[in-house]
């Protein structure tokens, strides 16, 4: 029988907690037994490095992402909003199925969504390449949206990306949006995003675009405006792959990122942190690197399951082909079976309705 948790409402915020996700009734939490805790979860051998003090975020897992080990955790299944954190999964969800050479008219729709944006001018043109350049490296919701229309509109796309997240066993995760602007249910948990982002820097193109530190995205009249990223770590901490930051006033502050060193990756993440979350997230990732080895794994990131099915969908706004990359190259079984769950969801879609009402944040959202 499942202990029964009982949902904390905070002072300022509107952290989600839940029962962990389970693969199967009765099988427990997520990746082991020890995640299940609200508490945090260590096993260090003799010499390991304390853990570092001062962590507040209601929520954190510090993994190694080569081996999918996780070295410690605190909740790592309570679920919180995820801010612009969820962009990994739109990222994973869509990268494998737009071409980043195919051009997309902005909509007035896009423009007018609220948040981060990088301006997307209604009736202009951007490359799937700028759009994915804007969405990870500024956490531009406006590039989100346009990506998701691309995709066969905003409602496929969100489906899409809740297949993707089942598929990858992050059960975690309930998407409504494909910025992250919080939704009604919308969750994930720190597990999740260390999850989803390991499946990201398993692609090539997710890992090349949360490494962008400053690219251009163009302007009317043939000019074109500098961009920057907004992960600090990006530009300070050795050995930084990349990552995604988010930040709303219900979720505050939310990150999941890596850095490899001397041969080995330590991927982080981090739910219902200060906004100012940056000295924690270093913090983590130090004793990841110091830790590696040293302590007994306190559970597991799952691996993606394989699957080789082909499968073509279609239906009034959204047509799924599974084969190969835009550049011939094979796709890798877990896309596809990630593909395969997505196409009998697009082709459903257009029955299920679901109303969305943005929530007036005082501060601008990431």
């Amino acid at each position: 029988m499942h202990a029964r948790f009982v949902a904390v409402a905070l002072a300022g915020a509107l952290p989600l907690l839940s029962a962990p996700a389970t693969a199967a009734v009765g099988s427990g939490p997520v990746g082991g037994p020890m995640l299940g805790t609200h508490g945090v979860v260590v096993q260090a051998l003799p010499g390991a490095p304390q853990l570092p003090k001062g962590v507040s975020a209601s929520s954190w897992l510090v993994a190694d992402a080569d081996t999918g080990e996780v070295l410690a955790a605190k909740a790592p299944h309570a679920r919180h909003l995820p801010a612009s954190t969820l962009k990994v999964l739109t990222a994973v969800t869509l990268l494998p199925r737009l071409d980043p050479a195919r051009m997309v008219r902005a909509s007035w729709n896009d423009a007018a969504t609220g948040g981060s944006k990088v301006g997307l001018v209604p009736g202009m043109k951007y490359s799937v390449d700028t759009l994915f350049t804007s969405m990870l490296v500024v956490s531009a919701n406006d590039a989100a949206g346009a990506l998701a229309e691309a995709a066969g509109g905003i409602r496929p796309t969100v489906a899409l990306m809740n297949a993707t997240a089942r598929h990858l066993q992050a059960f975690d995760t309930r998407a409504r949006t494909p910025s992250g602007l919080d939704g009604p249910g919308e969750s994930s948990s720190a597990y999740d995003l260390a999850l989803l982002a390991r499946a990201g820097l398993a692609m090539p193109a997710f890992r090349h675009y949360v490494g962008i530190v400053s690219s251009h995205v163009p302007a009317p009249h043939h000019k074109h405006y500098q961009i920057y990223t907004h992960d600090e770590l990006l530009t300070s901490y050795r050995g930084m792959i990349g990552g995604k930051n988010g930040y709303t006033v219900a979720a505050s502050g939310t990150f999941v990122g890596a850095a490899r060193r001397h041969g080995h990756t330590i991927l982080i993440s981090l739910m219902h942190a200060p906004p100012d979350f940056w000295p924690q997230a270093k913090s983590l990732l130090d004793w990841g690197f110091k830790a590696d080895g040293r302590v007994v794994p306190v559970g597991h990131l799952v691996d993606p399951p394989t699957s080789h099915v082909k499968l073509r969908a279609q239906s009034s706004k959204t047509t799924v082909v599974l084969s190969a990359h835009h550049d011939g190259s094979p796709v890798p079984g877990w896309q596809l079976g990630v593909l395969a769950v997505s196409a009998a969801v697009a082709v459903g879609v257009t029955v299920r309705r679901w109303r969305y009402r943005a929530h007036r944040l005082s501060l601008p959202p990431l």
